[in-house]
């Protein structure tokens, strides 16, 4: 008997998740509900699937509003009707137009109006008019004839006790104050669960509309199969030639990855290829190869990732560069004949070709069968408070004290308390349809059999559903990610062809993994610049390992994550790590699995035997655990059951209770999303080919990261890297800069994009015009063929982009000022010619060393032909350096540093603590600790330069500062200010 439910999935109009709509359904009485969200099929699958597990009729639908106007609702007759659904909010969307007042024809749709939008002789067959309870007594004097074409409308958006939070989400969709809410803008407050008995009762002098919905309700269905692939289910058109074209490729890449005597490797690539076959999974692999393929022949660099590491088919084709064999990954880690759901492939364009490829995976395969995956955002933590400030009212202040000061009292009063109130209602409320980050499904049906399509700003189509739905129902998207370490590969090569006119290979990185120097490099943790291993963090780990190879590398990669790391099985790995002989395993299954890692659980795998051998874990609720770890599982209840099944294993086998926790506390933690070892090992390769073309092209390397955007830091610490390399930086300037960083051999040549406030076109025009007509020849030549007006002549001058003409800045800001006063004179479009005017004759202007460096602070965001430790008052530098920390454990000392970065890391007792990273003098990296006492007394808490007292520690080898004192070292100040 219900029409028309709403879940929150209506954004910022129902309130009842899809469970609570379920549980109204079982305790109204009601075996049948047609979901209607608002101009949406976000929920509509997910709904179905589960009314279908609590045993009932779930019905897909969707209400069409215009604004706050209802317009009509559409319920599907059955799954064709679902998707002429989505066709038609399809449509709209991609065209950016307005919804019709009445319905177009339909062939499986039912067709509800609200009673009054349509005159009742009008209506088409499978047409009808909603009659709420309220619509009764009008329609009570009407012609009986009417009530043929009469149903029975009782809406259900929300719970009775929610209707206030109801029209706090219809003021932040408006953007109003709650007080400016107009009755059409808000839903009615009798929307909401009848019983069943009390509908039949409320509509029982009119059995027409009673016997009118039965009937509309009994002649709809939808039969879905959850359960079936919908990925596009062939490559070449069908399975056969898939298998063979599969086959052919996996053995043309086996000859060229493996020496043809390689046994084991010819050995796993047919059990592969058997096991893609049985399972239907050959299209997934040459539509990957196919990507990859595209991508190779644009000469674009690109890393394949994730589970799909795990298998040699995938390395012969080139999807990876990981060794399946070399690293022990097993296959059936990635595809195995009891996985349910789909693999997937990771693949990294940089930052700016994944549109490209975006482009060439639309054009490739079939329109209206290839979408981006969509998401969702939800309501948390602070924005519900600034959204509920908002629309009562409060001034910004009041807001962020209740956002940054929760327990201050000013927070107490009637209001705040009503929004506090409403708080834990609204967390993880869905928001608003997004993008995920990088998914895209390719599918056998046109995507409209599964849900609308939205069309964002890059006006690609995009699901309304998020990633969980689509594996809920059978598809399993592609991963075409984007990162800058990509492009820092990609532009050095082309960087290195131009300075040195040598072309350089990065494929094939396993020869990098022997090479002694790039082994130096590493072990030193010189990685500022390289992908995954620049951040302090990732340092200091790779310094107390004494990492200086591939394998060690890629067990980093996973215990840099949260999982490990929060578990404490980070430090105990590097004990182990160091100490191998030593090493106690906490059962032996430990070491029987866990030998490689010392017993240590560093990857999801790890975490999966040990379920296994140790928990007696099945390998499907083992599966369950590691799909847990990857944020990629959303059923706690059967996470309840694994964690039963596991202690009642164990208490069998006797083991000590204490153990059993423990085991389980170090599995559970890896709820912080531990790696997988393909992924971990993807990771590694990627950073060996950055550390190669860093530790044998440092300069191109690190103009490469200048040209990306960087990584980690800002770009004031690439030019510091850049300087270490041996590089001569240059400002920018207009006769020698392109667009971006450029480099002459060892001379480095800022771009004008270094330049802040600097207008992007002029910024494009100058090197262009130079390339055109030849090297600028003056200030007026300039002005003259770039047209850049007064303030953009001023931030150049200033930036020393004109130091060409060798004149003075302060001569040349006069000249600028005549010179364009001039122009304006005369007419602005005759200038063809220089203008001839003498030019004034000026007295020598002083200046000051410090204005060039307080220039370029203002204008580059850092000091450029100085440092900040030129414009410290006090020429203390400290007792130390950095490079002599290692050697100075336990002594209290003095240093000067430029604070690059900091982390701040909450206590067990909610204070705060700090992680700073400084530069010295000499341009080196040091490390401190701020205990929260003393970060209290000596805050840290922005860019500059501080004198910093405090312990020397070694952790592991590693060494760092523990303050005990800091602050901010007093600056000269401009000479122009005085």
């Amino acid at each position: 008997m219900l029409l028309n439910v709403h879940s929150y999935y209506s954004l910022r109009y129902g309130t009842l998740s899809l469970d609570q709509i379920i549980e109204g359904m079982l305790l109204c009485g009601y075996d049948t509900a047609v979901l209607t969200d608002i101009n949406n099929s976000s929920a509509t699958l997910d709904f179905i699937k589960k009314c279908r597990a609590a045993g009932l009729n779930g019905l897909a639908g969707m209400e069409f509003r215009k604004g706050d106007q209802l317009l009509f609702i559409g319920i599907a007759k059955n799954a064709s009707g679902f998707q002429e659904l989505n066709e038609l909010m399809t449509k709209v969307n991609r065209m950016e137009s307005k919804l019709p007042l009445a319905a177009p024809e339909f062939d499986h749709v039912y067709i509800v109006y609200p009673y009054g939008a349509i005159n009742v002789k009008g209506l088409r067959d499978n047409e009808f008019i909603g009659i709420r309870p309220s619509d009764l007594n009008k329609i009570a004097l009407e012609p009986a004839a009417n009530q043929d074409r009469y149903v029975i409308l009782q809406t259900v958006s929300f719970r009775k006790n929610d209707y206030k939070l109801h029209t706090q989400l219809r003021a932040i969709s408006h953007n109003l104050l709650i007080s400016q809410l107009g009755a059409d803008q808000v839903g009615r407050q009798d929307e909401v669960f009848l019983t069943k008995v009390q509908l039949l009762n409320a509509y029982k002098q009119f059995p027409a509309l009673i016997s009118n919905t039965n009937k509309l309700l009994g002649q709809c269905s939808f039969d879905f199969d959850f359960k079936k692939i919908k990925n596009k289910e062939t490559f070449t058109g069908n399975r056969y030639d898939d298998k063979q074209l599969l086959y052919k490729y996996a053995v043309d890449g086996l000859s060229r990855r493996y020496e043809a005597k390689d046994k084991a490797a010819h050995e796993r690539v047919l059990k592969e290829l058997e096991i893609i076959d049985n399972l239907n999974f050959s299209s997934y692999f040459l539509i990957t190869d196919d990507i990859c393929r595209y991508a190779r022949s644009r000469d674009f660099h690109y890393v394949g990732r994730g589970s799909g590491a795990n298998s040699i088919v995938a390395y012969c084709l080139g999807i990876t560069d990981v060794c399946p064999i070399e690293l022990n990954l097993y296959f059936e880690r990635f595809l195995n004949p009891k996985r349910q759901s789909p693999p997937d492939f990771d693949v990294d364009f940089s930052w700016n070709e994944r549109d490209e490829m975006y482009d060439y995976i639309f054009r490739r395969y079939q329109s209206g069968h290839t979408g981006l995956m969509g998401a969702m955002s939800t309501f948390r933590d602070r924005s519900i408070i600034r959204e509920l400030g908002k629309v009562y009212g409060l001034p910004k202040g009041e807001i962020d004290r209740m956002v940054n000061e929760p327990e201050n009292m000013l927070n107490k009063n009637e209001v705040t308390n009503m929004i506090l109130s409403v708080y834990d209602q609204m967390v993880d409320f869905p928001n608003q349809r997004t993008i995920h980050a990088s998914g895209v499904l390719i599918s056998e049906k046109p995507l409209t059999c599964y849900s609308a399509l939205d069309y964002p700003p890059k006006g690609l189509p995009t699901m309304q559903f998020d990633m969980y739905v689509a594996e809920d129902i059978g598809f399993e998207k592609f991963d075409i990610l984007s990162q800058r370490g990509i492009g820092h590969i990609k532009d050095c090569r082309e960087i290195i062809k131009l300075n040195r006119g040598e072309v350089v290979d990065t494929t094939n990185p396993r020869r990098f993994f022997k090479d002694s120097k790039i082994a130096d490099q590493l072990r030193s943790a010189n990685t500022i610049g390289c992908f995954y291993i620049e951040s302090p963090a990732m340092r200091q780990l790779i310094s107390k390992l004494d990492c200086d190879n591939y394998l060690t590398l890629v067990a980093a990669s996973s215990i840099i994550r949260p999982g490990v790391a929060s578990s404490g099985m980070m430090k105990t790995y590097i004990e182990r790590h160091k100490n191998p002989e030593n090493v106690q395993y906490l059962h032996p299954a430990f070491k029987q699995e866990l030998e490689d890692t010392y017993g240590v659980m560093v990857y999801q795998e790890d975490v999966m035997k040990i379920g296994h051998r140790f928990g007696g874990l099945d390998l499907a609720d083992a599966d369950v655990l590691r799909r847990m770890m990857s944020g990629k599982y959303r059923n706690k209840n059967h996470m309840l059951e694994i964690e039963d099944k596991f202690f009642s294993h164990c208490k069998k086998q006797g083991y000590p209770e204490e153990i059993s926790r423990e085991v389980w506390r170090q599995m559970e933690s890896f709820a912080g999303y531990s790696f997988n070892k393909a992924h971990s090992a993807s990771f590694a390769v990627e950073s060996y080919q950055s550390l190669f073309l860093k530790t044998y092209y440092p300069i191109e390397f690190m103009v490469a990261v200048l040209n990306n955007y960087g990584g980690f830091y800002n770009r004031m610490v690439y030019v510091n890297e850049a300087k270490r390399g041996g590089a001569e930086i240059q400002l920018p300037c207009v006769n020698e800069s392109m667009l971006r960083t450029s480099i002459q051999g060892k001379r480095v040549y800022l771009g004008f994009d270094c330049i802040l406030n600097l207008e992007g076109k002029l910024a494009e025009r100058i090197p262009s015009e130079r390339m055109l007509h030849g090297a600028y020849t003056s200030l007026e030549n300039f002005t003259l063929r770039t047209g850049a007006p007064l303030e953009q002549l001023i931030i150049l001058i200033r930036s020393g982009a004109l130091r060409f003409t060798s004149i003075g800045k302060k001569e040349l800001l006069w000249e600028a000022h005549l010179l364009m006063s001039d122009k304006q004179k005369k007419d602005p479009g005759n200038l063809l010619f220089e203008n001839m005017m003498a030019k004034p004759v000026l007295p020598k202007l002083e200046t000051h060393f410090l204005e060039d460096l307080y220039d370029e602070i203002q204008l580059l965001g850092f000091c450029v032909t100085g440092s900040l430790f030129d414009i410290a008052k006090s020429d203390y530098r400290g007792d130390i350096t950095a490079g002599d920390l290692k050697s100075s454990e336990g002594r209290l000392v003095r240093i000067v540093g430029n604070l690059v970065t900091y982390k701040n890391v909450p206590t067990k007792n909610g204070s705060m603590m700090k992680f700073g990273t400084f530069i010295d003098v000499a341009g080196d990296f040091f490390d401190t600790v701020h205990f929260a006492p003393t970060l209290k007394k000596y805050p840290l808490y922005s860019a500059g330069l501080y004198l910093i007292e405090g312990k020397v520690v070694l952790d592991f080898g590693c060494p760092a500062i523990e303050v005990f004192k800091c602050g901010r070292m007093p600056m000269q100040s401009d000479p122009r200010s005085v």
